[in-house]
């Protein structure tokens, strides 16, 4: 028969008496410190595991939403180049990428890279928003500051939406209401856009509400009953930041960015 190397033979031995000597050691451990130690050590390897589950499930993922012409390619580009080129083409397509935010890039360590997506504005490709939201981090949803009066009822509607969207209600999604081209003499504040705003919403809900529920689309209501709307009331965090794509003042786009992809 065929016999282990004499050195082998020796770690043999060896390995065998440590063997019966951490048996004999949990043998004299009682019973119930056993069971509890080894649930402990059970526990302590699901918690693990489920933290780098939600670690590695965390998204990256941006939305860029608005109407047609308010910036939002523009500001794509800015966040992504530092620049504005090709940003002044009308999107038809959305406009995804995955980067390090461009005023980051001469930082030093390892940063999370955002994944942005530009949606387009027009109304017949919004449909395309819902392809992304279930994959969201944030929204941010671009207004048009210069042009906002025309286009307040219309910008108001497609917030409405979203804000009802069942994507969107159901995970909290923030929403960050940025107030673009705020770099003009005559664009409008962030404060009389969100009043505004609040009141085409108060409006839009109460219309809303009168349809039957066998024509309304979204699956939630915003605000409180017998009270003026506000966007205090969502269900998920909305705030309000001013901006100018043109000129690179991004600096609170970025700061949402990051609040909700953490570097």
């Amino acid at each position: 028969m065929w016999k282990l190397p004499e050195g082998m033979e020796q770690w043999k031995k060896e390995l065998e008496e440590w063997l019966n000597r951490g048996i004999e050691f949990i043998n004299q451990i009682p019973a119930t410190q056993l069971y509890i130690a080894c649930a402990v050590l059970l526990l302590t390897t699901a918690l693990l595991l489920l933290l780098q589950v939600l670690r590695r499930k965390k998204s990256t993922t941006i939305v860029l939403a608005g109407l047609s012409g308010s910036g939002k390619t523009v500001l794509f580009y800015q966040l992504r180049d530092g620049s504005t080129h090709q940003g002044t083409v009308t999107s038809m397509e959305p406009n995804e990428d995955t980067f390090v935010l461009h005023s980051e890039s001469t930082k030093k360590g390892k940063i999370k890279p955002v994944h942005l997506v530009d949606v387009p504005g027009h109304s017949r490709l919004r449909p395309k928003l819902d392809e992304f939201l279930p994959q969201a981090a944030g929204i941010v949803f671009v207004v048009d500051a210069l042009e906002f009066l025309p286009n307040c009822s219309a910008a108001s509607e497609y917030l409405y939406d979203i804000l009802t969207n069942s994507t969107v209600v159901k995970k909290k999604i923030p929403v960050l209401i940025c107030c673009n081209k705020t770099d003009k003499v005559t664009a409008h504040t962030k404060e009389f856009i969100r009043k505004q705003m609040e009141k085409e919403i108060d409006k839009l809900r109460a219309s809303r509400s009168a349809v039957s529920e066998a024509d309304v689309t979204n699956d939630f209501t915003l605000g409180i009953p017998g009270q003026a709307f506000s966007f205090s009331q969502c269900h998920n965090k909305v705030s309000v930041a001013e901006a100018s794509g043109l000129t690179g003042e991004i600096s609170q786009v970025e700061q949402f960015i990051r609040e909700q992809v953490k570097p």
